[in-house]
């Protein structure tokens, strides 16, 4: 009997940037499990060999030759597998054979592995240099296609942005090949899945061949990666979808005509597996925070986390995703009132911390102020009161903050959201205080939404309603001065996260703004704030990013700017 590929694994997995040993057994593991389920082929997602992206790690020779010997390691660890073949993404920086590490051509390749050898490789040939990717820098472009064929089937590799032009695809074609695999490690943003999807359909419709996608899921920095691999049909059709922002052994099933058949096609492979259905853009976005911040804190060994609690709605926010995120023994609250500190505020930031079950204190930051205001009494002698003295409060709350988690080795969250980021509605060295801005991508309308449709679900299995009612219904305020609102200083959320989206994520330029339907002085003002504030932007902690554009690797604006468009 002629054993045939009936059954694909797309090892959808969560990988370490530089942790080598571990991701390598991570891949060695996956391969054994999924060759004890029948599965005869093995597709990792882009780089699985030592996570994506590890920057300039690529450019240390050291970093690729322990890549090549992890390589090495895996070929011999699954070489008694008979029929069993494994594509393991991976950087090089020289030939294979020759595990030479002083040639210039640094690559980003996948390896075909199989009974203890590399029987074929490919270089990814289409290096994106936008956005937060930077391959140009450390790569250079692979020309020649791959196919391979595993058990009767000709099998052509793509590598993520390869499978986005039409070239590499229909190379692949040429060379023969009846099945397209393409290994990814493309972030997430609001509305990608459903972009690449639509892509990928292309790409098999116009090469009629099916077109399986594997993908990466996990937190790495500032990115995150949701998973979500599929399959498409010869015909563009989805067949296939993996669970989002989950590990998966993603089985995909084939069904084989006759592939000796002269006549035969592409169209004799049939591809198929279980469909994950969509999720709503709140669910997506809250999953994609929780294992963001979920991976930050564990792959950096951080033993909890700790965060100022307002009794605002931001705060509130990062609370409740923390808390999802790695439970409540490992979140901590403190609430520092000042002298304008509402009393529902200390009520609401105590009962919502009673919700989640987190350890929760009060330091009042009085006395210091205090302290500060006699110090600098002479100073501010005859001049009138202003946001200097609302930046004090701030930068005390902050030096109170880093300073538990000198002693308990906690990082601190700081809870700032886009539309503040974005106008510089924060202080240096005050609430921007932290090492990881959880909402840093997250538009004011957004935290809204987002608040709500927590208190309405509970992904995660920490109790719905975990935030009050009245922190999302009390107009927002930073409480640094008597009846203070935000309303006061910036336009209204819903106009100024409009023109901001437009502005900072579209190009679009004030004119174009103005026609789209929006006040000029309100547009003035909102692009006027986004440039004088980015010498603050650049002294803030990284947070996830949820957009297609963040104020991160996406963002890279000169602080010394006199354009006016």
């Amino acid at each position: 009997m002629t054993l045939e590929l009936e059954k694909i694994c797309v090892a959808q997995l969560n990988f370490v940037v530089g942790d080598i040993q571990g991701n390598a057994k991570k891949i060695i593991d996956s391969a054994k499990n999924a060759y004890k389920s029948g599965a005869r082929l093995v597709l990792t997602p882009e780089l699985s060999l030592c996570g994506y992206a590890c920057e300039d790690l690529f450019l240390r020779p050291s970093f690729i030759k322990a890549c090549d010997d992890a390589l090495d390691h895996i070929c011999l660890e699954l070489a008694t597998l008979k029929d069993l073949f494994v594509i393991v993404g991976h950087p090089t920086g020289g030939d294979l054979r020759t595990r030479s590490v002083t040639t210039p051509k640094r690559q980003n390749r996948a390896s075909v592995l199989s009974e203890g050898k590399i029987i074929a490789h490919y270089a990814k040939r289409e290096l994106p240099n936008y956005q937060v990717f930077d391959e140009r820098r450390y790569f250079e472009p692979g020309i020649e296609p791959c196919v391979f064929e595993v058990l009767g089937v000709k099998i052509g590799i793509l590598i993520c942005e390869d499978a986005w032009f039409e070239g590499p695809a229909l190379s692949a074609l040429e060379c023969g090949a009846q099945l397209l695999l393409v290994m990814n490690a493309s972030p997430f943003h609001v509305g990608k899945g459903a972009e690449r999807e639509k892509a990928m359909s292309t790409r098999a419709s116009q090469t009629k061949l099916p077109l399986i996608y594997a993908h990466l899921v996990g937190g790495q920095d500032e990115v995150v990666f949701e998973g979500r691999s599929f399959a498409v049909d010869s015909r563009g059709n989805l067949v296939g979808r993996a669970k989002s922002f989950e590990e998966e052994l993603y089985e995909i099933r084939l069904s084989l005509g006759d592939l000796n058949n002269s006549e035969s096609t592409s169209t004799s492979i049939q591809i198929r597996g279980t469909i994950e259905p969509e999720s709503t853009e709140e669910h997506d976005l809250w999953r994609a925070l929780v294992i963001g911040v979920r991976d930050y804190i564990h792959k950096n060994r951080f033993p909890g986390v700790l965060l100022g609690l307002s009794g605002g709605i931001d705060s509130a926010l990062v609370m409740a995703i923390a808390v999802d995120a790695l439970g409540a023994d490992k979140v901590r609250a403190v609430m520092m009132p000042s002298p304008y500190t509402a009393e529902i505020s200390w009520l609401d930031a105590s009962e919502m911390a009673k919700r989640l079950g987190v350890k929760y204190d009060e330091i009042s930051i009085k006395p210091e102020f205090e302290a500060f205001l006699s110090s600098m009494k002479n100073e501010f002698d005859g001049l009138p009161i202003d946001t200097t003295e609302e930046n004090i409060q701030a930068r005390i709350r902050g030096t109170m903050l880093m300073a538990l988690s000198n002693k308990g080795g906690s990082i601190v969250l700081t809870t700032g959201n886009k539309s503040e980021m974005a106008t510089g509605y924060c202080t240096l060295y005050g609430d921007m205080a932290g090492g990881f801005a959880v909402i840093k991508d997250v538009a004011k309308t957004m935290v809204f939404k987002l608040a709500r449709w927590r208190n309405e679900n509970d992904p995660f299995g920490q109790g719905k309603n975990p935030i009050p009612e009245r922190i999302i219904t009390r107009p927002p305020s930073a409480e640094l001065r008597p009846d203070q609102k935000d309303q006061d200083s910036l336009p209204p959320y819903e106009v100024l996260d409009a023109i901001l989206e437009r502005y900072m994520e579209q190009d679009m330029d004030v004119d174009q703004i103005v026609r789209a339907g929006y006040k000029q002085e309100d547009v003035e003002r909102v692009t006027h704030l986004i440039k004088i504030s980015e010498y603050k932007r650049r002294q803030s902690p990284i947070g996830i990013r949820i957009t297609h554009r963040s104020f991160g690797k996406d963002w890279r604006y000169p602080i010394t700017n006199r354009y006016k468009g």
